[in-house]
């Protein structure tokens, strides 16, 4: 039963979903062309790192060479080179794999989880109907106990107007 004050209107929450999806389809389609279009920056020199791991404080930067534009900067690093490279498209695909392998991820730990909770489903099942059945005869045992004791009864008050008849008398 719901709860009159908890009415959902479904059509803001649609409004609200596709304002958010076109920010973000705008923020991830937008962001190249901005930074493209604030100039190229490619055509301007970076200054070679100098960077000397070897010293004990390897996150320092030497400010003198610090400029405004890092384009070349990691030129000669394999990795950032091949990185660079790539495209728009490319890296979008890299990313939309990398979410599925998550999503599936997720889904098998999901799945996991959820046999888990059958099989732990099953199994109190089960204990209830075992002590369903165990109360069940622990009832008809009571009924028949009780039946008994009722023609138990029955029986010593007979025996008890018998002895009165002769002659016995209560000490009570």
């Amino acid at each position: 039963m719901a709860h009159p004050s908890r009415k959902c209107n479904y059509g803001v929450v649609r409004l609200v979903l596709f304002v958010v999806g076109l920010f973000l389809i705008g923020y991830v389609v937008g962001l190249p062309f901005f930074w493209h279009s604030k100039g190229n920056l490619t055509a301007r020199e970076c200054p070679s790192c100098a960077c000397d791991c070897s010293s004990e404080n390897s996150l320092s930067l030497p400010l003198g060479s610090v400029n405004n534009s890092f384009a070349d900067c990691g030129k000669d690093d394999p990795d950032v080179n091949e990185e660079m490279k790539k495209d728009f498209i490319t890296l979008l695909s890299e990313e939309i794999s990398l979410q599925r392998n998550v999503t599936n991820d997720n889904l098998e730990h999901t799945k996991a989880l959820i046999m888990d909770a059958k099989k732990t489903s099953s199994h109190y099942q089960k204990e209830a109907e075992k002590c369903t059945t165990g109360m069940e005869t622990c009832e008809g045992a009571r009924e028949s106990a009780e039946a008994a004791l009722i023609e138990e009864r029955k029986l010593s008050l007979l025996w008890e107007e018998r002895a009165r008849e002769h002659g016995w008398k209560d000490k009570r």
